[in-house]
């Protein structure tokens, strides 16, 4: 699969054709547009099969007070196309936001991730921090982050 895989940035815009039908089954498409999607420390990456994208990931210069230091980012939509997943397309995805963050000289990543996703999450080295809680129509989440 890697030879017609390829990674780069995106739109925001672009991250709602993957979030949509990944994240927000059913809903509008208003609530796949995230607050801070457009601000110029944001990335998006797309992942793009035979110039099909096929999944996404957000990053947000976005300090949580739970962590020490503003060099934070939070990772955000994080979404591969049911057909893709199970296929390393996320893991290269953390991998790219991780080294594009390093290069921005940030420290620490920290997502809420729902229950489902907490594995994936913790096979790239996140761990959780706190209890399980509620996001309103969207389902239980643990926080979690890694730091280097």
């Amino acid at each position: 699969m890697n030879n017609q895989l390829f990674l780069k940035l995106i739109s925001a815009q672009e991250t709602i054709e993957v979030r949509q039908p990944v994240l927000r089954v059913g809903r509008p498409v208003k609530d796949c547009i995230f607050e801070g999607d457009t601000a110029n420390s944001t990335l998006h990456i797309g992942a793009f099969y035979d110039n099909t994208l096929v999944g996404v990931v957000t990053y947000m210069h976005n300090p949580n007070s739970i962590f020490k230091g503003n060099k934070q980012y939070q990772l955000r939509g994080m979404a591969v196309l049911a057909h893709f997943q199970k296929k390393g397309i996320g893991k290269l995805l953390i991998e790219k936001g991780e080294h594009l963050l390093k290069q921005k000289k940030a420290s620490l990543i920290w997502c809420n991730a729902r229950v489902n996703a907490v594995p994936f999450y913790e096979k790239n080295g996140y761990c959780i921090s706190g209890n399980l809680f509620d996001i309103p129509t969207v389902g239980p989440h643990y926080m979690m982050y890694k730091k280097w």
